[in-house]
């Protein structure tokens, strides 16, 4: 599959434009500064004025740490989206939400795929962490057991993660990054954080159709990387023959 760009409407340069510029100017003293960073390494590529091209965008990643845009309908089965990650390839959808979706969305949309998940990518730390991520789902994609809490490991870090700046808590995960309601709620409501650490997060469940309330929080991206390393290596032990 490939995006169409001549298919967007108007009224669909419009929807970005708005989203964009919203978490723009929402997001700094909120989102971690690496993400900024990140986005602004991107801005030829990828700012409010249009919706991105994803020829664009992959020619940039690519040359940075090997990644790419692959596009998908929506939602895929976790075999193909661990596949892809860990042959560096993230995947996007190309439809955009309407209007009278701004505020609330079901299913993940373009804006969700690329204005939240691919900026960090440009993060080396991050990118090799989610590579691993979908090497082990993989690897272990038979057992049931596993792959659940490597979906957990995925919605508590890629999705709703949040790290330490300073003594700051702010937010690096794209359920959150692309969307005004969740970045107001994690700075602004009662919820619960809790130190990062990668076996109590892979024992937490999580509920994908409401707000989330509980969340893990980073020390810093270096530490994202090697937890998975701990990880792979606690797996590695299990299932060898005693």
């Amino acid at each position: 599959m490939r995006q169409n760009y001549k298919k967007y409407t108007l009224e669909d340069q419009e929807v970005w434009n708005i989203l964009a510029t919203k978490q723009l100017e929402n997001l700094p003293g909120k989102a971690h500064p690496e993400y900024l960073a990140c986005l602004a390494e991107l801005e030829n590529v990828l700012h409010a004025h249009a919706i991105p091209r994803f020829v664009e965008l992959n020619e940039v990643l690519s040359a940075k740490h090997g990644w790419s845009i692959s596009v998908v309908p929506g939602l895929i089965p976790v075999e193909d989206f661990f596949k892809l990650l860990k042959n560096r390839k993230f995947s996007a959808s190309t439809w955009l939400r309407s209007k009278d979706q701004l505020n609330y969305l079901e299913e993940p949309d373009m804006f969700h795929d690329v204005f939240g998940h691919i900026p960090l990518l440009m993060n080396e730390s991050y990118a090799d962490f989610a590579q691993k991520l979908g090497a082990l789902g993989v690897k272990y994609i038979d057992n049931k057991k596993i792959v659940t809490q490597l979906q957990r490991l995925y919605w508590f870090t890629i999705e709703f993660g949040l790290i330490k700046e300073k003594d700051d808590t702010m937010i690096y995960g794209a359920g959150i990054i692309s969307s005004s309601g969740e970045t107001d709620h994690v700075m602004n409501d009662e919820v619960e954080i809790r130190p990062y650490d990668i076996f109590d997060l892979i024992e937490q469940d999580f509920i994908t159709s409401e707000i989330q309330t509980k969340y893990y929080e980073l020390e810093d991206f270096d530490q994202l990387f090697h937890s998975i390393e701990n990880l792979e290596s606690s797996l590695l032990e299990k299932s060898e023959p005693a």
